[in-house]
């Protein structure tokens, strides 16, 4: 299949020259429907797909509220099997996190679950299913979450992209899961890149106006590194958080999976110009994502426009600089990982007999199975309500690593024993082989809360547990 997509096209664009304020949307309480549905991903002509998906769409719904306002949101599964919401970067009251097992019971066919949660900090965020993720995210349940902030910034038009991949076979079919090979390397690496569900179509623009992109990685597995030609676009936040405006230039914009990235994209270019987006992040498969047309139109705008502010801070606790102290988790296992045994509910075991249960990841020397009911294991570490912790998190793997932890977001301090200029906040952050990083947080929310890897079928075979905020 051609692996080349364009984008989908976006709303009529302002006639006014003066950047707009856009009207924001109140939250009203929705109800999202999980369902088998099928996708024509490549047109009518060609065989549609069977997915699951929120309301019969892939990606589900764009759910908008301000920044201060309570989400409300009832999950009805239509579904054979049970399932949850995960709201993937929202720092939720436990009880709301979506975790089976660990923060709420599944969600069982033919029941339904509301999920209140209070809207503290603005971005962009996504939900996603935390019942067998890989095969439910990888089926097509996710859906983007948009947080705007009390004084968003002036744009012309504020623009969502949910870029995804999936692993299609010649009839339309999506190919099995839970294959082993893929738990073991580099996860469920699909062969047919979207963006908002689509294939095929491009992103109409016209020369002079302003544009905030939201970029959000719902894929399984695929890291996403975007160019966008001689836009240069200004990099405004990461998983939500601000950060301080700065010129990407000819940079990649690195998306791992469960990453998000907010731009701000001054359109100079001239009337009928073309700009190609290529994902460049994997030197081997550096392909077209998108393609962005300038319309025949005279520009909206001739000066330039000045740099755009940094966004508003959320209100996230500043870590304690006094607390040294670090507390290292080491990823390991995998092929060609080097591990020969592990603990295993107590049990040194060899890897080989591990793997016949279909795990094959460590952390600091212990499996970490699925949770299930009356058994969610010890959790990584018991953290005391209100303190600083700073973790250590070193990949001795052969593969990357893309680290979320619920519940809270962290700052970035260094990546190997470097330490960065400013402190980025993240929830979910990218570690290569060989690389250790080191975060802090204030531990501020109480309660389990999930840590695991966001390639979803690493998760799944031994590299999830849980942090104990008690």
């Amino acid at each position: 299949m051609d692996r080349r997509q364009f984008l989908i096209g976006g709303s009529a664009l302002v006639a006014s020259t003066a950047l707009p304020r856009l009207p924001a949307e109140a939250m009203e309480s929705r109800r999202l429907t999980a369902k088998p549905a099928t996708v024509a991903f490549f047109g009518p002509e060609e065989p549609a797909t069977p997915v699951w998906a929120y309301d019969g769409a892939v990606p589900g719904p764009v759910l908008r509220a301000k920044q201060g306002e309570s989400l409300k949101a009832t999950l009805e599964n239509g579904l054979a099997d049970p399932t949850t919401i995960h709201w993937h970067g929202l720092r939720t009251p436990n009880a709301m996190d979506g975790v089976p097992f660990l923060t709420q019971p599944p969600v069982l066919p033919g029941e339904d679950f509301l999920y209140d949660i209070p809207l503290q900090d603005a971005g962009t965020f996504w939900y996603h299913p935390h019942v067998n993720s890989a095969e439910q995210v990888g089926r097509g349940l996710s859906g983007a979450l948009v947080v705007e902030e009390k004084d968003p910034p002036r744009v012309d038009r504020d623009l969502v992209w949910q870029i995804d991949d999936w692993r299609l076979q010649e009839d339309g079919n999506l190919a099995p899961f839970g294959g082993f090979h893929d738990k073991a390397h580099g996860g469920r690496l699909g062969n047919v890149a979207t963006i908002n569900g689509k294939v095929g179509e491009s992103l109409r623009v016209r020369a002079g106006e302003r544009i905030r992109l939201r970029l959000v990685n719902s894929a399984n597995a695929r890291t996403f590194g975007l160019s966008f030609g001689d836009l240069d676009p200004w990099l405004m936040a990461r998983d939500g958080h601000p950060v301080e405006p700065r010129r990407m230039g000819t940079g990649l914009v690195v998306l791992p999976p469960g990453g998000r990235s907010d731009l701000i994209i001054d359109l100079n270019g001239k009337p009928a110009d073309k700009i190609k987006v290529v994902d460049s992040y994997y030197s081997r498969s550096v392909y077209t994502l998108a393609e962005i047309h300038y319309s025949d139109e005279s520009p909206l705008r001739r000066a330039p426009l000045p740099t755009p502010n940094p966004f508003p801070a959320n209100p996230v606790a500043l870590p304690d600089p006094k607390i040294t102290e670090i507390h290292e988790m080491v990823f390991q296992g995998g092929a060609m990982g080097g591990l020969r045994s592990a603990d295993y509910k107590g049990t040194e075991m060899g890897l080989r007999e591990i793997a016949q249960m279909g795990l094959v990841w460590a952390v600091n020397g212990k499996v970490l199975p699925p949770m299930e009911e009356g058994d969610l294991g010890d959790p990584m570490l018991d953290m005391k309500l209100g303190r600083t912790y700073r973790l250590r998190w070193r990949n001795d793997t052969a593969f990357d690593h893309p680290i979320h932890m619920h519940g809270h977001s962290f700052h970035l301090l260094s990546r190997n024993g470097k330490n960065l200029e400013r402190p980025v906040i993240l929830d979910t952050v990218l570690i290569q082989p060989d690389q250790y990083v080191d975060v802090a947080f204030v531990a501020d929310n109480p309660g389990d809360w999930a840590l695991h890897c966001h390639i979803l079928e690493h998760a799944a075979a031994g590299m999830m547990g849980f942090l104990r905020v008690s």
